[in-house]
């Protein structure tokens, strides 16, 4: 049923597993969910509870009886019947066995000698021997003889106690288990039931999210826009966005080279306003001055030299940043305005536009395939459901669970009987553990009515009822041990020899899977096949399946798929296999056309523009001397210095017009730097026109450097990116077209690798199946079974053993305790039987 029902798993990753995947693809991962499992109840872990220390102390003195390995060559031969008779075969199984020969060959010698030693001891106390004379030499230490057996015997009983109570417990126990065995049959046939009727769930599960796969793939066809268009941009956009951010720049550059022009003109016409101002006046005071030094009074003795002092640094009374001197900017200004007529920006920006439709023209030049996908993908879904219809699944599910029934139902059948022939059981053990009771009962009230009736003040004849009762129930005692000791070491016999064997050549190599490997010998369970596991499910004893290998699957709760290796028994590649819709997914793909000419990145307009900004002449500026001025001081003197100077030289001069005359020319200096000077260095006005002047001529011989060159590049830049989107886009189109092809594709391979992940790991996981082996071997043969019975015949064995200490003990104290008809008085001499 397994193999049928995993019939239409085959055929489903037939119809989805690609011949030779070749696509490798890092796409986005599918949530398929969680496939839907069935929960198994059976938990084949058996735990005895404090029974289970009497089974461990079992296991560790079978362990000393019988340390040998498990012989798989001798088993190997028997099973395949070349078990030769030979003196070496025979070695090895006597040495295998040797621990069982020995302990049984001890256990038929007591089963032999201990009714004729009994029958012996009657005959012999029947004639007065043997201890049978009711006669007793006292002796001096009689009261030690009797203390010592009575200790001996309590000890000997003590322990043949517990040994009837581990019988007892191992016996009450089988009963127990097998009372609740019931239970876990049924949930084991309930956990298959599961495995059934869960498994065309699963199916049904592992068909559907086939929709999720290709309702992921239409999701990005019809996006194929932004995922194929944008990785094409993506591609371009790392030569294109440079190009155009480059003419943005240079389009800026345009403007600020505008401001900076009208800011030289501007401060230009600022400082000349000042600077002429100043230089009329300073000229004024010259002139007067000079008129002055031209005075008689200067040539006398006195005066001359000073005048002439004062004469010489006329000179140093001028303007010393002459802003009227430096060339105007008004042509460079014109040429640039003109250039700005172009909106060089905007122009920039339609590329910009324009290269940011690429996803819309991918979108719109692919609508013609995009029909011809989904029609591929609609038939793959198609061929998927029709495939299902290849199995009775219905039918097959019905047959198999009836069988279930009809199994489960004949096994209920059985738990009656099974039950009956368990009570016949437990009752024939509980019938054996009461005769072992029965001696123990006669040995303690022995024990009892000798140890308080005795009085050692009264002599062996004149000794109480109750002390000689006490002696006849020890004699008792050892009449029935002499009377059932040897019944009772044939069953501890026969116990010990077939459970110690099961335990040893079943449950030790079920435990180890050392059972396995045997019955995955080739050629051992039949001689025509290989592996006959493979042989008897599937005829094809070559397949190498075993035992072993499927039991460890399947208690990893593994799929059938895997633990039975069905892909050797179905060709997947003969089914219907996602390669051919490959092939015509590929086609479609392949026959993509997409055009980018229309994208134009800057049009002549704009490239003409920036040549003739490059011709604005604004690399024709004389930044040096405009620099120079600007860094010049307003006069070349400083003319608070220059007055004070010349009032001191005045004061030299004798008393007179000429010192009132120089001194009025000072304080007109004074005048001038107080009311020109000071303000043209510190009012906002002209100290901002300085300061604009310097920083717009700094820009301006930037920019100007090299600016045919920057201008070049710049346009040689958008025609490589212009180049490239209209005669090499095609190179990388047809790249991200493959690229994406595999990542539809890849959804596909997804879906695929996640449905054989799922048939290995997860559907119809054999569990149950394992369980069974478990609940049948380890637990009902193994634990409830073998255990139990090694375990009741340790401690009857036990119990049986130590009665003969029981008897001699017994035999020696009753002398003790019962009346005897003659008697010595302080005899040491030996005392004889």
């Amino acid at each position: 049923m397994a193999i049928e029902l995993f019939f239409l798993l085959l055929i489903l990753c037939g119809s989805t597993v690609p011949a030779d995947s070749s696509h490798k693809t890092s796409s986005g991962t599918l949530d398929f969910g969680y496939l839907p499992a069935g929960n198994y109840d059976t938990n084949a872990h058996y735990e005895p509870g404090p029974i289970e220390i009497l089974f461990r102390v079992v296991h560790g003195f079978l362990y000393i009886v019988q340390p040998n390995p498990f012989p798989q060559d001798l088993v190997r031969k028997i099973a395949q019947q070349r078990f030769e008779h030979s003196k070496t075969d025979y070695q090895k199984a006597v040495y295998y066995e040797i621990g069982f020969i020995i302990s049984a060959g001890l256990g038929l010698l007591f089963i032999l000698l201990l009714p004729l030693v009994g029958l012996c001891f009657c005959l012999c106390r029947c004639c007065d021997n043997c201890g049978g004379e009711m006669h007793q030499r006292q002796k001096k230490n009689g009261d030690c003889q009797r203390g010592c057996f009575a200790t001996s015997l309590f000890v000997s009983s003590l322990i043949i106690s517990i040994g009837v109570l581990c019988a007892y417990a191992a016996n009450q126990h089988l009963t127990t288990q097998v009372r609740g065995a019931k239970k876990l049959v049924n949930s084991n046939f309930k956990d298959l039931r599961v495995l059934v009727t869960d498994t065309p769930g699963q199916i049904d599960y592992l068909l559907s999210q086939y929709n999720t796969t290709k309702n992921k793939a239409l999701a990005d066809l019809n996006n194929i826009g932004p995922l194929l268009g944008g990785r094409v941009q993506e591609r371009l956009a790392k030569q294109v966005l440079p190009a155009l951010d480059a003419a943005l720049t240079m389009a800026g550059a345009i403007r600020e080279t505008k401001e900076a022009l009208e800011n030289v003109s501007a401060s230009m016409e600022i400082l000349q306003e000042g600077t002429d101002k100043l230089n009329a006046n300073l000229t004024d005071v010259k002139m007067n001055l000079s008129n002055t030094l031209n005075d008689s009074a200067c040539t006398t003795a006195q005066a001359a030299s000073t005048c002439n002092v004062i004469r010489n640094s006329l000179n140093q009374l001028d303007i010393n940043a002459n802003f009227s001197r430096l060339p105007g900017v008004g042509l460079q200004l014109s040429k640039v305005n003109e250039v700005l007529k172009v909106d060089l920006s905007g122009l920039v920006q339609k590329g910009y536009a324009a290269f940011n439709e690429t996803p819309d023209l991918v979108q719109n030049q692919t609508k013609n395939i995009l029909s011809d996908v989904k029609s591929i993908l609609d038939t793959i879904g198609s061929n998927i459901t029709s495939l299902t219809k290849m199995v009775p699944l219905e039918k097959m599910l019905k047959d198999f669970t009836n069988y279930l029934s009809q199994t489960e139902a004949y096994i209920e059948d059985y738990f009656p009987a099974i039950e009956q022939y368990d009570f016949y059981r437990w009752l024939g053990c509980l019938i054996i553990c009461c005769l072992v009771v029965l001696i123990l009962v006669f040995y303690y009230l022995g024990l009892l009515c000798g140890a308080c009736g005795y009085d050692k003040h009264t002599t062996p004849t004149n000794r109480g009822c109750v002390s000689n009762t006490g002696g006849n129930f020890l004699m008792a005692g050892v009449g029935f041990s002499f009377l059932f000791s040897w019944a009772l070491m044939i069953i501890v016999v026969f116990t010990f020899v077939s459970g110690g064997n099961m335990e040893k050549l079943v449950c030790e190599p079920f435990e180890d899977k050392t059972l396995f490997q045997v019955l995955d010998t080739p050629y051992l369970l039949n001689g025509q096949w290989k592996n006959y596991l493979s042989g008897l499910l599937f005829q094809n004893p070559n397949i190498n399946l075993t035992f072993e290998q499927v039991y460890s699957d399947c208690k990893e709760n593994k799929g059938i798929y895997t633990s039975l290796q069905l892909d050797n028994i179905f060709n997947v590649s003969a089914f219907l296999n996602i390669s051919v819709y490959t092939e015509d997914l590929t086609v479609q793909f392949e026959s993509i056309k997409i055009n980018l000419s229309n994208i134009v990145l800057l049009d002549e307009t704009g490239k003409e523009n920036l040549l003739n900004f490059s011709f604005s002449g604004i690399d024709g500026i004389d930044f040096a001397a405009y620099l120079a001025e600007v860094n010049k001081s307003i006069t070349k003197v400083d003319l608070l210095s220059f007055s004070n100077d010349l009032e001191a030289r005045a004061e030299q001069l004798p008393k007179g017009a000429l010192e009132n005359a120089l001194k009025g020319h000072a304080n007109s200096i004074r005048m001038i730097h107080r009311q020109q000077v000071i303000p043209m260095e510190q009012a906002m006005k002209y100290v901002k026109a300085r300061s604009t002047l310097n920083q717009s001529i700094r820009l301006l011989q930037k920019t100007a450097t090299e600016l045919m060159v920057q201008v070049s590049q710049v346009i040689a830049t958008v025609d490589a990116a212009q180049l490239l989107i209209n005669n090499n886009a095609s190179f990388i189109i047809i790249q991200e077209t493959k690229k994406y092809m595999d990542s539809i594709i890849g959804y596909f391979e997804q879906y695929v690798q996640w449905v054989k992940d799922s048939i290995t790991m997860d559907v119809a996981s054999c569990k149950p199946i394992a369980n069974i082996i478990d609940t049948v071997v380890e637990i009902f043969l193994c634990s409830y079974v073998t255990d139990s019975v090694n375990s009741f015949w340790f401690g009857l064995g036990g119990s049986t053993i130590f009665l003969i200490p029981a008897i001699i003990f017994a035999v020696k104290l009753s002398k003790h305790y019962r009346r005897m008809d003659s008697e010595d008085v302080y005899d040491d001499s030996m005392e004889q039987w």
